[in-house]
């Protein structure tokens, strides 16, 4: 088994309607779609470096962490990412990035960028998450071509401030400034004190006409892509109709994962498997 999450202060859970699973149906049946990649973590070991590559450093969001492979491995069938606690000096010392002179956390970020990407299609990714403050673990897929935030994002699981996310955005006329289409779930709704110790199921189901973004089958955003036209040309006309990437990555602090101080480290991002199917022709 990976390794158990750690325990953050109990939440109070007040009694709520346990809503049912959304069935909708999407893009098609199940028995429409074929697998066409998928990563189940099965070797003992680091990832495999034919399906994904790492990102290294202080990359976005003023987020604490550094970026590093070390904190990735895949062991009893799982992906763990572990961000940890650990002080040491920034090795990047370009006075141009303004990057904090020592690191305080490290994690780890995988992405399939140069190695895979996808238009359309289904994917589930069964997954862990460490409910704390001051982690930021996520899902999410980047356009190929393009300027961000022009060329598309997809956040099919983000997990910050108690709550549960699933967005996408796009260009407007300002460079650098995105529009959004986005859900926020509290983790009460799902009314379970547990709920992060357990493993879910996070879906897409992308076609040309829509993204729906589920969990457990409980559909928390569906995004209509007519509306979801860049309004510049620093990426395609529509970004969700180009081929995306997947990252996977364990955040810590930053614009939006909170204050990291109280929680304890090591935190763990496990993720059982990731697998893509798309509609057979």
């Amino acid at each position: 088994m990976p390794p158990p999450l750690r325990n953050c202060p109990m939440r109070f859970i007040t009694p709520v309607l346990v809503f049912a699973s959304c069935l909708t149906s999407s893009v098609g049946t199940a028995q429409e779609y074929k697998l066409v990649w998928s990563d189940e973590f099965d070797q003992d070991g680091p990832p495999s470096a034919d399906r994904w590559r790492f990102e290294r450093g202080f990359v976005r969001n003023g987020e604490q962490q550094w970026y590093q492979p070390d904190n990735a491995i895949c062991k009893a069938g799982c992906l763990c990412i572990e961000a940890r606690r650990e002080s040491k000096p920034n090795p990047d010392t370009n006075p141009r990035r303004r990057q904090p002179e020592s690191i305080k956390y490290t994690s780890s970020s995988l992405t399939t960028r140069g190695k895979q990407s996808w238009q359309f299609g289904r994917f589930e990714i069964k997954a862990r998450i460490d409910a704390c403050p001051g982690l930021w673990p996520a899902i999410w897929t980047i356009g190929d071509r393009g300027e961000w935030p022009s060329c598309g994002e997809i956040d099919i699981m983000e997990y910050y401030d108690d709550s549960l996310l699933a967005n996408a955005c796009w260009g407007t006329k300002n460079r650098f400034t995105p529009k959004w289409d986005s859900s926020k779930t509290a983790l009460t709704q799902f009314g379970d004190n547990d709920w992060d110790q357990q493993f879910h199921v996070w879906r897409m189901d992308w076609n040309e006409q829509s993204i729906k973004l589920f969990v457990d089958d409980r559909m928390l955003n569906e995004i209509d892509l007519s509306k979801t036209v860049n309004a510049n040309e620093l990426g395609p006309t529509n970004p969700f109709h180009q081929p995306h990437h997947l990252l996977l990555n364990l955040a810590v602090g930053g614009r939006h994962g909170g204050d990291p101080s109280d929680t304890e480290f090591p935190a763990t991002f496990a993720v059982d498997y990731v697998r893509v199917y798309q509609l057979s022709e």
